[in-house]
């Protein structure tokens, strides 16, 4: 039986992958350690059909060494502590760690994680992981923090074009056949920039046409998908599009959209941990200041179905959905931190004024530290004025109040303390 095409294109080496050149580009960060054969633990995190498992399977054939892949879904603490062991018996002196990969890691319970802490930490196997979730919610701290977290993109429209001319090109099967690409759009569009949903795609196509030449439009596509609705969106990938419609319709008020979306993600089996998480994203970066206690009523959500559990989780769900999507919104706090990284990347690290260092021994107190500072509680208010922004940084002004009735009250409180 012939492989997928998808995995009949899997890349051998960096020359052939396409995409993520913020990471392996010529200079680029993972090139470089690529390059120079020197790895460390790494979990790579994006959507599916990025080239997560591609990239970790290049690194091993790079540095020449045991490739140990382990799937989070079917795997538990034994079976760690089993490879652990082929790794550890196989590893001759001075030469590379083995590569441990965990394909879906957000899925290991923290018992499992914890058992490869101590592999890790002493380099009996480098650590690569794949993840679609924020590893930060779902990665122990111990094992995040001997881990760089890389983050891989959608494929771009290039990219996808790229791939499919490859296809045509090179593949052992197709480069015999007579295809016409007449149109892409809609292979681009249901693709959503996963390169396996992608060749998936274009292999059903492709094998649903019985005479040469196959002349592929954007109709041809859609109607193929329209009876094989499931080939395009295999172990619910399209979650990704979906959970986009759930936050913007929280984002625009829209209340019964945002439910709908909630039933579509709740019907298709959805983690509720998931939604919950989306949930307390949205109210910080979209709701924010407008209104603290979407915060609170988000977290409170993201606890009770916790606790709760499933059917009844869905309830909580939808309270601090209705309450999201119907509240005042403000993303001033999401530009402001987003300005404020921007310019300590621009200006580096800039000294902390003398009188707002602290000054725990003698030395530091002879040498000024602390000298100057008004402590605001001696002041009517609560507040007097003083300097608190490095001195080449005077005058910065991050954030910018947007209107609404709670973060006028903000804003009025500021100027009345800073006059302006």
């Amino acid at each position: 039986m012939s492989q997928p095409l998808a995995e009949r294109l899997r890349p051998r080496s960096l020359d052939d992958y396409i995409g993520q050149q913020h990471l392996v580009g010529e200079g680029a960060v993972l090139r470089k350690m690529i390059d120079a054969r020197h790895i460390s633990s790494f979990i790579l995190w994006g959507p599916p059909g990025v080239g997560k498992t591609t990239l970790a399977q290049i690194v091993a054939n790079r540095l020449e060494v045991p490739f140990f892949t382990l799937s989070a879904v079917t795997s538990g603490v034994k079976d760690v502590r089993e490879v652990i062991e082929k790794a550890q018996k196989g590893r001759f002196f001075n030469t590379s760690s083995p590569i441990l990969f965990i394909d879906e890691i957000h899925r290991f319970s923290k018992s499992q994680q914890d058992s490869l802490l101590g592999a890790v930490e002493r380099g009996i196997v480098t650590l690569i992981g794949a993840t679609t979730e924020n590893p930060s919610f779902e990665v122990i701290r111990p094992l995040l923090s001997r881990c760089q977290t890389f983050v891989l993109k959608s494929l771009e429209r290039d990219d996808l074009l790229k791939l499919i001319d490859r296809a045509l090109t090179t593949d052992v099967e197709l480069k015999h056949k007579k295809i016409e690409m007449k149109e892409t759009a809609a292979l681009l569009r249901y693709s959503g920039g996963d390169a396996r949903k992608l060749l998936n795609i274009l292999e059903l196509v492709i094998d649903s046409e019985n005479q040469e030449p196959i002349v592929i439009t954007d109709d041809l596509v859609a109607a193929r998908l329209q009876q094989n609705p499931l080939a395009y969106d295999k172990d619910g990938e399209m979650h990704y599009d979906i959970i986009s419609a759930f936050i913007k319709s929280i984002r625009g008020s829209d209340p019964d959209a945002a439910l709908y979306w909630l039933a579509r993600m709740i019907e298709g089996g959805e983690d509720p941990k998931f939604i919950a998480r989306r949930l307390v994203i949205s109210a910080s970066e979209d709701i924010g200041l407008a209104n603290p206690n979407a915060m609170l009523l988000a977290n409170a959500a993201f606890d009770a179905v916790n606790k709760i559990g499933w059917p009844e989780g869905r309830i909580p769900l939808a309270e601090a959905t209705v309450y999201l999507a119907t509240s005042a919104k403000s993303n001033s706090a999401y530009l402001a931190i987003d300005k404020a990284l921007d310019l300590v990347r621009r200006t580096g690290n800039q000294p902390v004024p003398l009188h707002l260092r602290n000054a725990p021994t003698s030395l530091m107190r002879d040498l000024g530290y602390h000298d100057g500072y008004k402590y605001p509680h001696d002041f009517p208010g609560h507040f007097t004025p003083q300097q608190y922004m490095p001195d080449e940084l005077q005058g910065q002004t991050l954030w910018t109040p947007q209107h609404s009735p709670a973060e006028d009250v903000l804003a009025q409180r500021m100027k009345n303390y800073w006059k302006k």
